[in-house]
């Protein structure tokens, strides 16, 4: 990904590729593929969060729908909007009418060159079952907008890890970004 000189690759796999430069050692992704993370509201006003098993952390994890733009064979010019709308019914089953940014950045600028898109999905129709793609196990939780928080505190108590990336959303609806 971007201007690689003065790299050296330190290991890869399919993919991700681990880099040092500059004495840093960090993550890039062997594609050049950007992320979405999504934070889709339903007309009666109810978040979707997702809880998904992370081999990473060894623990399940509270999201947003989220995933890679770019990476299916054939779309690597998808743009942030179809990305949006293919993970939103993937995952968890709804189409969406609107989608708009709400912020871009990075996930962990001292280890991995990721930079993620978090995007705001509404005008939402259920449209198929969703859970994700094979290999995933994506469980869907329509949670009203003022519950959030305890529910959130609720998946806390259980031992659950919540992707701080929520809490990024929950500002942006918070700071009056379009809602229903």
């Amino acid at each position: 990904m971007g201007d690689r000189s003065g790299s050296e690759t330190l290991g890869e796999g399919h993919f991700l590729r681990l880099v040092r430069r500059d004495g840093w050692e960090y993550v890039e992704r062997t594609r050049p593929v950007r992320s979405v993370f999504i934070a889709a509201v339903t007309d009666q006003g109810r978040l979707l969060l997702t809880l998904e098993e992370r081999i990473p952390v060894r623990r399940t994890v509270v999201g947003f729908p989220a995933g890679l733009v770019g990476d299916v064979a054939g779309e690597e010019d998808e743009t942030l909007e179809a990305a949006v709308r293919r993970e939103l019914l993937e995952e968890t089953g709804f189409a969406a009418t609107s989608v708009t940014v709400l912020t871009e950045g990075p996930t962990s600028p001292g280890m991995n060159t990721e930079v993620i898109a978090v995007m705001l999905a509404q005008g939402l129709r259920r449209e198929g079952a969703g859970g994700g793609v094979a290999g995933e196990a994506i469980a869907v939780h329509e949670v009203p907008l003022e519950e959030v928080d305890a529910w959130l505190q609720a998946r806390i108590a259980e031992g659950l890890l919540i992707d701080p990336k929520v809490y990024t959303g929950l500002y942006f609806l918070g700071r009056g970004a379009p809602r229903p």
